[in-house]
This record gives C-alpha cells, sequence and structure tokens, in this order.
C-alpha cells in the first residue's frame, strides 16, 4: 500500500496476539515500529529489526512521555498510532469504581494521553490514529458492563478526535473486530482455535472467528495513503456480526413448522 514504507509507527498493546500481527504487517510494509506493552517478556521477543520495545503500562503518563521519547529518538518521527491495549476486566453489575476507573484509564483515557504526547510528531508527518472499537460497543451483553461502554465510548473519541485533530492533518479512525482468535479466547478455550470457531460461528455470517491478520490488514489500509480522504469512521472487521443483529445464521422460519 502507498505510503507506509520508511513511516514509523507506536502500537500499545503490541505484544498481544492481534498486537503482534499488527506489528508484522507493519514490518512487511517497511514501516519501523515502537511496541510499548506491560507484557515485557513478550514484547522483547519483538525487539530487532526495525522494531524497539517499551515496557510501557498506559495508565503512567511517565510511561507515556518515555514511549514518544523512545520513537523520536530511534526513528525520529512518529506518523501512526495504533491503539490495540486493552483490558478485559469487567464484573458486569458488580463492578466496582476502582475497576470502573482503571477499565476506563486502560481502553479509554490511556489512549487519548498517548495522542496529546504525540500529537506534534503527527502533526509534523501528517500522520494518523488507529482506535479499536468493538462489536460490544454496539449491543448489550450479558453480565459484561465495563468492556463495551469503554468501546462505545472510542468510538465516539474516534469522531471527536476526528473534527478536533484534522487541521492539523491527522485523520483518525477504528476498527472494530468481531470475535477474533485473540489472547483472551487463546486463554479461554486453552489454545483450542477449533473450539473458538465452533462457538463463535453461531454469531458471524462466516462460520468462525476473525485471524488477528485480517484485522492487521485493514489498519494497513486506514494508515495508507489509499485511505487519504478516510476519517472519523469504524470499520467492522466482523465477519458479518452486526450485519445479522438478533438473527442466526440459519432460517428461522422452519424451526416454526417442526
Amino acid at each position: 500500500m502507498r505510503g507506509l514504507k520508511d513511516k514509523v509507527a507506536i502500537v500499545p498493546g503490541g505484544a498481544t496476539k492481534i498486537g503482534v500481527a499488527v506489528v508484522e504487517a507493519f514490518k512487511s510494509h517497511g514501516v519501523k515500529v515502537i511496541v510499548a506493552d506491560i507484557d515485557a517478556e513478550n514484547g522483547a521477543k519483538l525487539a530487532g529489526d526495525d522494531v524497539v520495545f517499551v515496557p510501557a503500562d498506559l495508565r503512567s503518563d511517565a510511561d507515556i512521555a518515555r514511549v514518544v521519547q523512545t520513537a523520536k529518538d530511534s526513528f525520529g518521527r512518529i506518523d501512526f498510532l495504533v491503539n490495540v491495549a486493552a483490558t478485559y476486566l469487567d464484573n458486569g453489575a458488580e463492578s466496582t469504581r476502582s475497576e470502573w476507573l482503571e477499565a476506563l484509564d486502560v481502553n479509554l483515557v490511556g489512549s487519548v494521553m498517548l495522542m496529546q504526547a504525540a500529537r506534534e510528531e503527527l502533526r509534523k508527518t501528517r500522520g494518523a490514529i488507529v482506535n479499536f472499537g468493538s462489536i460490544s460497543a454496539r449491543v448489550a451483553q450479558t453480565g459484561r458492563w465495563l468492556y463495551p461502554v469503554s468501546k462505545a465510548a472510542i468510538l465516539q473519541l474516534t469522531r471527536n478526535q476526528a473534527m478536533d485533530l484534522a487541521p492539523d492533518g491527522i485523520r483518525v479512525n477504528a476498527v472494530s473486530p468481531g470475535w477474533t482468535w485473540s489472547n483472551i479466547m487463546d486463554s479461554l478455550t486453552g489454545g483450542d482455535r477449533a473450539k473458538t470457531d465452533a462457538v463463535g460461528a453461531d454469531f458471524h455470517l462466516f462460520p468462525r472467528v476473525g485471524d488477528p491478520e485480517e484485522v492487521a490488514s485493514t489498519i494497513m489500509f486506514l494508515c495508507s495513503d489509499e485511505s487519504s480522504f478516510v476519517t472519523g469512521t469504524d470499520i467492522r472487521v466482523d465477519g458479518g456480526y452486526t450485519a445479522m443483529g438478533p438473527e442466526r445464521a440459519e432460517p428461522a422460519i422452519p424451526r416454526l413448522m417442526d
């Protein structure tokens, strides 16, 4: 894709399965990457070949400042922010005040603080930001409050950022993945991708969950010159999840005649 080679991206949450796919996609297009993550062990494995790892927690302004400074010191510029980092902390209606604040701090506020810290560099390069929404932002999900609410807020944040950063030449968009083979899926199923696909089949028009690389490909488009007139929008990489809504991927009428 045009406009990616020799650019520089910051990817908080880059040590996750989806984050790694984003990093690898950037590398394949000649983009240098700063990976920021609390997972020092897996983050360090990505270092090398124009990838620098910075142990960082988005709840820390000092860590955020260090990530931005490392990008400037290592590569001299910042072109892209891709906000993969998130917490799945969620106890639904029983979530405490501290849990609410932690979830919003990681999923929402941390990305804003990173944007503020990197804004001047992004203005110089007329860069792009990609936020992570979710299918969870648009529907109610039993027992889940913190994650869906924070993801819904991210979609509104994306629109606000796109408007106020447009004079700087900075484009801001979001991706909303459906069920995707990710750290949480891996953990819940003990690494059983086949089981994950089987459970996810009922919720998507394509009878499986998404691959991290499919999300990463959409992010490459949103960062590239191919999307130079795209800002303030959200691309749903969800295998038809939101198109199907409350239906299932099978005919309902015959069930009435059984």
